[in-house]
């Protein structure tokens, strides 16, 4: 591992146990509520997308807690350079994460897929 991959990796964990301390400060209970799953930076660690649990959210709560967290990025971003004497704080875009739901239906496929070929043998 490069030290800049090093310093990209510091980054994300640092970020990951900042975000949600500056959320848990916010006056909004819709958005204490949110949890962070994994932060990435961007190579140069201007931008970073942080990704949000799904929960059991609807679709329209998703997109109502996305707003307001648009709303107090500058915050969040504020808590974030104060806590760790950044020169710049890199720019959060938030999205819930996927991946796992993903996952699970690749799995799911995977499953019937064995059971179509022991069925068929």
């Amino acid at each position: 591992m490069t030290p800049a991959q090093i310093k990209l990796k510091r980054t994300d964990a640092i970020l990951l146990e900042l975000i949600p301390e500056a959320i848990s400060q916010l006056n909004d209970e819709r958005v204490r509520e949110v949890d962070v799953v994994e932060v990435r930076c961007s190579r140069g660690r201007s931008d970073a997308k942080v990704y949000l649990d799904p929960h059991s959210y609807s679709d329209e709560e998703k997109l109502a807690l996305l707003k307001l967290l648009k709303k107090v990025r500058p915050i969040i971003e504020d808590h974030c350079l104060k806590d760790q004497g950044w020169f710049r704080s890199p720019k959060l875009t938030f999205e819930f994460d996927e991946h796992l739901k993903k996952s699970q239906t690749i799995e799911a496929l995977f499953k019937q897929i064995s059971r179509g070929k022991i069925d068929d043998s």
